[in-house]
């Protein structure tokens, strides 16, 4: 049975993107975008270095930067007061 996304959050996941620079294979002067989101594990990133390796392993461009981010989605609530309350009729 596939583990659905709540169900990742509460052993620890978190959404994690990462923007991959890469040297384009015929011209590698010129650097190429590509961003890869997914639910890993902060801060070792499991399942990103697995991607990384394996681009690595099997792609032609090669790695010039990767930028990640990641955010925990279930944490403390955020709250915000507000100043005014207005009625419209």
């Amino acid at each position: 049975m596939a583990k659905t996304d709540f169900a990742a959050m509460l052993e620890g996941y978190s959404l994690t993107t990462a923007e991959i620079l890469y040297r384009l294979p015929d011209h590698p002067s010129l650097l190429q975008s590509f961003i890869w989101q997914e639910y890993d594990l902060h801060p070792r990133f499991p399942r990103l270095k697995g991607f990384l390796d394996f681009w690595e392993a099997h792609l032609d461009g090669a790695l010039f930067k990767v930028t990640v981010n990641h955010r925990s989605l279930i944490g403390p609530a955020e709250l915000k007061l507000a100043d005014a309350s207005f009625a419209l009729n």
